[in-house]
């Protein structure tokens, strides 16, 4: 047996998983459209503002950071996550304000608005991953299982990447009555998992579906897309602005500070909630994640300008993704929020709440976190983030 033939069965094993995890290229009508599309560019999808990408700086030093002994430790809990066991009986009796969210972990959300039940970006996956032995792994359990989730209207998705779009937590959902929005082109990834067309909404940005009385706009966001090396843009990335009869929310997925926010606000707002990306973020690629000031900034701009509502920080505590601390992005949140005069929600994973109710405000990272820096603080005097350009923004890289 050569060396050759003895990887072949292993080489044929990863192309197989390739085939499943990697999704599926938009092709034929789909392609089409996207074609169509007023931000499909150059035969790609173009961001509403520059963007980098790829990470900038040197690799040798980020990889000098990422893998130091120390700050890998800083960038794990240090005991476990406490995870509120979401029960039958936290959601059966419907919320008394009309509006309660449950934040299931990362950029998972569970809302219920005006009678309606919307799931957001669902990852009950062990990994964000191509693999099920390498990747990301993560921090803490699903509140609950799927299964004791219950019935869903609708399964809102921002983007392909795997920490927001999970082919084991699909393959599930596929199986219910349950319709998905989605952003143009990443219907076919759903199509190859299972979902079929007549369940699906697929948009592009500034349009429209109405799903059993709620309205769902997919509204712009600097980010990118992509399930493997060979990235082709030909999926667009969404936030999503959802309004019902009563009450309107607002989740950004992933997305870098960009003054459209402004524009969505405008449009769609004010919010009663908001659920904002404030974790991921470093100085090798400032253009794609928020830093909590720039959510909080972010928070303000789709408010008009400002504090109104209440802002649930996503995109944190579950999976380690960036040089950050574990536990950074929630003090760091906490203190723009406090600094903001801006009303915030700390719940523990799978802890439902209403916005309009009783905020869950304990720090419940300190107890589970290596000491934080807290290097974004400012002298006392120094303007609030609400006054506070994005210019003039303490962001990560400037740390």
């Amino acid at each position: 047996m050569t060396g050759a033939d003895y990887l072949l069965p292993f080489r044929t094993k990863l192309r197989s998983m390739r085939t499943e995890s990697f999704g599926a290229d938009p092709a034929g009508a789909r392609m089409e459209r996207i074609r169509r599309s007023p931000h499909f560019v150059d035969g790609v999808f173009q961001n509403p503002v520059g963007a980098r990408t790829r990470p900038s700086g040197s690799t040798v030093e980020f990889a000098k950071i990422y893998f130091h002994k120390e700050q890998r430790a800083r960038r794990t809990p240090t005991g476990t996550v406490p995870v509120h066991a979401t029960t039958l009986a936290d959601l059966a009796a419907p919320p008394a304000t009309g509006l309660r969210l449950t934040w299931m972990g990362h950029s998972s959300v569970l809302a219920e608005i005006d009678g309606r039940r919307i799931l957001f970006d669902p990852v009950w996956g062990e990994r964000c991953s191509p693999f099920p032995f390498a990747g990301p792994k993560r921090l803490h359990p699903a509140p609950l299982s799927l299964a004791a989730l219950g019935p869903v209207d609708v399964v809102v998705i921002s983007h392909d990447h795997y920490d927001h779009l999970d082919l084991p937590t699909i393959r599930a959902l596929a199986g219910t009555d349950t319709v998905f929005a989605v952003p143009l082109g990443v219907g076919a990834h759903l199509e190859r998992w299972g979902v079929p067309t007549s369940r699906m909404h697929e948009l592009d940005w500034n349009e429209t579906a109405t799903v059993a009385g709620i309205n769902l706009t997919a509204t712009p966001a600097r980010h990118f897309c992509g399930r493997g090396l060979r990235n082709q843009q030909h999926t667009l990335w969404a936030s999503w602005a959802v309004a019902g009869p009563e009450h309107r929310i607002y989740h950004s997925g992933d997305t870098g500070y960009f003054p459209g926010f402004r524009d969505i606000g405008a449009e769609h707002g004010p919010f009663d909630a908001t659920m904002i990306q404030i974790g991921a973020y470093s100085e090798y690629w400032p253009d794609i994640h928020m830093t909590p000031a720039e959510g909080m900034r972010a928070h303000l701009d789709l408010q008009g300008g400002r504090p109104h509502g209440v802002l649930l920080p996503i995109h944190w505590g579950t999976f380690n993704l960036a040089p950050h601390p574990w536990a950074e992005p929630g003090e760091w949140t906490k203190d723009a929020g406090e600094e903001a005069g801006q009303a915030v929600a700390f719940p523990r994973p799978g802890e439902p709440f209403e916005p309009a109710g009783k905020l869950p405000a304990e720090a419940w990272w300190r107890a589970v976190s290596q000491p934080i820096a807290h290097p974004w603080r400012r002298p006392r005097g120094a303007e609030s983030v609400a006054e506070t350009s994005r210019g003039d923004m303490d962001l990560a890289g400037e740390r």
